[in-house]
């Protein structure tokens, strides 16, 4: 064998004899890095690789912790912050909607639930504020420049005491109730308008000169003026309440000054347009309209009237400031631009009143408010027949029973 061929043999041996040697090599290292593991499990894949991630979702609307679990929550707001109080929580919420459309939501939920409305939101008074058993809530808008955004509402939900623990207690023996012998209000409804008229004259409120004024029997749709309506919504509301001696409308006597200078004072509804006036019911120069200088009482009543003077003698309290996207989410009229803006508020303000409001008593269902549609004696009749708010008002029905 040549030198030449002695070569070519060993070259291909040398290289697979190197090769070995490497390879041996790797696989000391390998194993001394995992501990003596197997070269089938170093090469495996990480299985906390091939487990999937678990995303957490942020709980924007979820009830804080320390909240009731049944608080209501409006629906389009999201929780920004959290805020521990020594006897409760501040919660900040931002939402995309107005803040009057956030106050009607919770009047309406937390009356729903049983909350005492204390405090209903005004121009003044920007707040609501609600009462159960040891709790208080105070819903108001953010006022802070640093947490205003374009086009963002924020307000914090302050809620200060503890819901009591109910005790267990053993059931009372039941016993057979007594059959009431007079319907409320709560579950009373005059079926016809007749009804209502008759309820009306009995109390003393209507008489057959109001109901018959020509001598014969007067159909209810007979047009009511603002001077009449003035009248019998006084004596309405004094003899359903007249049990809650505080919370008469005071009749002017003649010696006081007109709010008006077309109801003077041997304007026979003097005493009862003047006392509205006093009372801050219907707007005047002593509530501040400078410019309302006329009553007009001969004039006739129309719809946004007859609420903006009703509903303040239903809830007893300062009415809400309005919008126009308030009422048309609430009450989802239609033509709800061609309402006077002070009765806008007051028709806002029926809504909280349920079934009780005297837009559905009187009018029923309805996208078309017609706030200059004029209003009948029937119309008139059925808003003076019930005062209250909650349900927990008082009827003509209720006075003739007393």
């Amino acid at each position: 064998m040549s030198r030449s061929q002695i070569q070519i043999g060993i070259i291909p041996t040398y290289k697979s004899f190197l090769l070995r040697c490497l390879a041996t090599s790797v696989l000391l290292v390998i194993s001394g890095c995992n501990g003596g593991t197997s070269l089938q499990n170093t090469l495996s894949p990480d299985p906390k690789l091939t487990t999937p991630a678990v995303v957490t979702q942020p709980q924007d609307s979820a009830t804080p912790s320390n909240f009731p679990t049944d608080f209501p929550l409006y629906p389009q707001a999201k929780l920004q912050s959290t805020q521990p109080e020594a006897e409760g929580t501040v919660t900040t919420w931002v939402t995309p909607d107005p803040i009057d459309l956030v106050y009607t939501f919770y009047q309406k939920e937390l009356a729903a639930k049983q909350w005492q409305i204390a405090t209903a939101p005004s121009d003044s008074n920007p707040q609501l504020i609600a009462k159960q058993e040891q709790q208080t809530v105070t819903i108001a808008p953010q006022t802070s420049t640093d947490r205003q955004q374009t086009g963002v509402t924020t307000y914090t939900i302050s809620l200060i005491g503890i819901a009591p623990t109910p005790t267990p207690t053993s059931p009372a023996p039941s016993a057979s109730p007594t059959p009431s012998t007079k319907p409320t209000s709560s579950n009373f409804l005059p079926a016809t308008t007749a009804e209502y008229l008759s309820d009306l004259t009995k109390l003393g409120v209507l008489t057959s000169a109001d109901t018959n004024p020509s001598g014969k029997i007067a159909p209810a749709n007979r047009v009511v003026t603002r001077g009449e309506y003035a009248r019998w919504l006084v004596a309405a509301h004094n003899k359903i309440n007249s049990t809650k001696p505080t919370q008469q409308i005071k009749l002017a006597t003649t010696d006081t000054k007109p709010a008006f200078q077309d109801v003077p004072t041997t304007n026979p509804d003097f005493p009862s347009i003047q006392g509205l006036a006093e009372a801050g019911i219907i707007p005047s120069t002593l509530s501040g309209d400078t410019t309302t200088i006329r009553f007009r009482p001969d004039a006739q009543l129309t719809r946004e009237q007859l609420i903006l003077w009703k509903v303040p003698l239903d809830t007893r309290q300062s009415l809400p400031a309005a919008s126009l996207d308030a009422v048309r989410q609430t009450w989802g009229f239609q033509d709800a631009a061609k309402i006077e803006p002070k009765a806008l508020r007051a028709v806002l303000a029926d809504f909280q009143n349920g079934e009780q409001s005297n837009i559905r008593r009187v009018f029923g269902y309805t996208t078309l408010f017609q706030p200059k549609k004029t209003v009948n004696l029937g119309e008139v009749a059925i808003a003076i027949w019930y005062f209250g708010a909650n349900s927990e008002g008082l009827s003509a029905h209720d006075a003739i029973g007393n």
